[in-house]
């Protein structure tokens, strides 16, 4: 057969993860947080247990945390190794001969070739996004990857220019950013031993909480953002939204659904954090409205409201820790 693979699979008879379910509030996160729980869940391992660094996202002023699960974590937790892939020579060579040792290539594609983004970038718009390598196969030229909530398969003239393969030599391009993830000495825990494992990272990773309420320091920008906003139009909210408010909503979506996998007393400040999730999300809208009309609006109960769940949320998590 042509086709090497990871883990055999079929991307008709795939079912992502329960965090890319359509009862989400974010169904899709950031597209390397998404490739991982898709990753360790084909795997046949739990992505839950990896959600603790998600308590240390901040506001930066321009932006939120573009949070990323720190790969000792993923190696302490699942026994995966993950390295950066030198690319020393075309991305479609190093995919095929670690994909056929049963590795994963994560790195950076061109949305415009990857169909799975049919209505937003496909054959629309060029923009850079993570997907992990699962299947290749030259001779039907056929890829198969794990990308935002899912696992997908390209072909044709996407897979020609998704590699380059008929492009001429080009001295200034510069080759994409890739990782490789090695799953050899791969560890499925039990659930109770990866719970208390993760619940340890939860204790680190909470006294790396950011010092300042994040919410109320973004409810004191964003008045000055979306003014700015209006001068440049609606294309630019969305590129500012996906940045900042998605970004804060998906990562305390995260962090409900693990407080709630853990279970327990935990419940409690998982609903805080819920709270911010579904205020962000109708927070894109507000500010979406905001952007296209003249007429001056008050974010401020929002943003107090917002806060206010984060200072509960950690109040309750930090009672929990310390007790």
């Amino acid at each position: 057969m042509s086709r090497v693979s990871v883990f055999g699979l079929e991307p008709a008879a795939y079912t992502r993860h329960a965090l890319h379910g359509e009862g989400n509030q974010w169904v899709e996160k950031n597209c390397y947080i998404d490739v991982w729980i898709e990753a360790l869940h084909a795997a046949g391992l739990e992505p839950l247990a990896l959600m603790p660094f998600t308590l240390a996202s901040d506001f930066d002023g321009d932006q939120w945390t573009f949070y990323k699960p720190p790969h000792g974590e993923i190696q302490e937790l699942y026994g995966v190794s993950v390295q950066e892939l030198n690319v020393y020579k075309p991305i479609l060579e190093h995919s095929l001969y670690h994909a056929a040792r049963g590795r994963l290539v994560f790195t950076e594609a061109d949305a415009y070739f990857m169909p799975d983004t049919q209505g937003t970038d496909y054959h629309a718009h060029h923009t850079k996004s993570t997907i992990a390598i699962e299947s290749i196969d030259v001779e039907r030229r056929e890829l198969r990857y794990f990308h935002n909530a899912g696992y997908y398969q390209l072909s044709g003239d996407d897979f020609v220019k998704l590699f380059r393969l008929e492009a001429e030599p080009d001295p200034t391009f510069l080759p994409l950013f890739a990782e490789l993830a090695k799953f050899d000495r791969v560890e499925r825990l039990e659930r109770a031993e990866l719970a208390a494992r993760s619940e340890r990272l939860l204790s680190t990773w909470f006294a790396r909480r950011p010092a300042q309420n994040p919410l109320e320091r973004h409810g004191e920008q964003f008045p000055r953002d979306i003014e700015e906003l209006r001068a440049k139009g609606i294309d630019a909210y969305h590129a500012y939204a996906f940045a900042s408010i998605r970004q804060c909503g998906s990562n305390f979506e995260l962090l409900a659904s693990y407080l709630r996998w853990l279970g327990g007393p935990y419940e409690a400040p998982a609903a805080h954090f819920d709270a911010i999730s579904l205020g962000s999300k109708a927070m894109i809208l507000k500010g979406a409205r905001a952007v296209n009309s003249k007429k001056p609006f008050d974010f401020s109960e929002t943003f107090r409201e917002l806060a206010g769940s984060w200072e509960q949320g950690i109040a309750s998590l930090g009672e929990l820790l310390r007790a």
